[in-house]
């Protein structure tokens, strides 16, 4: 699968922990290398923000699945900030950075 992030996002992931960003990343590219993702992903109850997450420890990664199989990430953040972020909302298919 591709996994495209948001400018915002990558500024989010720059501003964690060395360490944090490394574990992010090397969650994300085996998440992206399983068949079946949605056995490790949690459904969100407010869908303005993304419909799933992935836990990484106590980080959030919140993203949405498009039907090209692509994983649109929306936020990442330690898990007692991140569904504050309600406010912001990003548009899969504008200013979106690919990976993977």
């Amino acid at each position: 699968m591709k996994v495209v992030f948001s400018k915002s996002v990558i500024k989010d992931i720059r501003k964690l922990d060395h360490n944090v960003q490394r574990r992010i990343k090397k969650k994300l590219l085996w998440f992206a290398d399983q068949e079946n993702l949605f056995d490790f992903a949690e459904t969100i109850t407010d869908t303005k923000i993304g419909q799933y997450r992935f836990r990484v420890g106590d980080y959030r990664i919140l993203f949405d699945v498009e039907e090209n199989q692509t994983i649109c990430i929306h936020a990442v953040g330690h898990r007692r900030d991140i569904y504050k972020l309600s406010t912001l909302l990003h548009n899969c298919s504008s200013a979106m950075i690919s990976c993977v």
